[in-house]
């Protein structure tokens, strides 16, 4: 069972479902409102947790309804939060989504989650030093990715970066990680090249890349620079919001494997992912996933 550190954001997220997008200037009547745990970070921690990792989160939840809803359900998963602050006279962060067509459209306000510092991961060292991979995002402070990264490396542990919200980085930090996980125009921006530069991208970093790709499942170059393509698995969707920060989790929870497996059951844990509403309601069970991959075979 790897034991995964995960650093990054804790959100509540607002749910709208509407017919279709509204345009600049409508008012639409939506179909349906909900309130999910959210927020990069915990999604991730879920995910991986389920999957069968021992999960510990560091992140921040403002001192209000919603930070202590979502502690209380990050403990529920199994998560250990004893490296959660919480942060005075600021929110809890919250993201709004508009889903239509299985598709949706995200306003993210960080709240306390950029209230994270670097001063709080070094009080959290000793989990960096008892984790087996470390899986952070960009919904936190850059200062305090790369910090997270700093720890990682000292400690020889992976890092495992998932660059999104997509920003160019300093050089000093993509040295630090081990693994990206960009879709295809987070890559683009990160190494400022064209979309369809994607291939000669991965060939460029054999085994430290792994691109997703949608409906194209995920892409990596092998320790050859051969270019390595998994499919998606078809499901039928009702909300993806989640499939990207399951697959990110499940990579982490199955770190130690070849790349090609890990990349297979991560591309298969998001398909499940995305048969349920919201960002963790169809995030599956290690149980869940083996069944699932084992009915592929067939």
């Amino acid at each position: 069972m790897n034991k995964v550190l995960v650093v990054g954001s804790i959100n509540m997220d607002l749910v709208v479902e509407t017919a279709h997008f509204p345009a600049p200037g409508e008012t639409l009547l939506g179909q349906r409102f909900s309130t999910f745990a959210g927020g990069k970070g915990a999604n991730q921690a879920v995910a991986a947790r389920r999957l069968g990792a021992q999960v510990t989160m560091i992140g921040c939840v403002g001192d209000d309804a919603f930070g202590r809803q979502l502690l209380d359900q990050l403990k529920a998963e199994g998560i250990d939060t004893r490296h959660v602050r919480v942060a005075q006279q600021i929110g809890t962060g919250v993201a709004a989504i508009t889903v239509s067509q299985a598709e949706n459209a995200i306003i993210v306000v960080p709240g306390a989650n950029h209230a994270l510092t670097p001063a709080d991961l070094y009080a959290a060292e000793a989990a960096f030093a008892a984790a087996d991979v470390v899986l952070c995002q960009l919904e936190i402070p850059l200062a305090s990715v790369e910090a997270a990264a700093k720890l990682a490396q000292q400690h020889g542990k992976a890092f495992v970066l998932n660059p999104a919200p997509a920003v160019v980085l300093p050089a000093s930090l993509l040295e630090r990680v081990t693994l990206l996980t960009p879709n295809e125009h987070e890559l683009a921006l990160l190494f400022a090249c064209a979309d369809d530069d994607w291939q000669q991208q991965l060939r460029a970093h054999p085994q430290r890349i792994v691109m997703t790709k949608g409906a194209d499942g995920a892409w990596f170059a092998d320790g050859n620079g051969q270019l390595q393509h998994q499919c998606a698995f078809r499901v039928s969707a009702v909300d993806t919001t989640g499939a990207g920060d399951t697959f990110n989790g499940a990579l982490a929870a199955f770190w130690g494997n070849d790349l090609a497996n890990s990349a297979r059951l991560a591309c298969a844990a998001s398909a499940l992912s995305v048969t349920r509403a919201g960002a963790q309601g169809g995030m599956p069970t290690r149980e869940q996933l083996l069944a699932f991959i084992d009915a592929q075979n067939k």
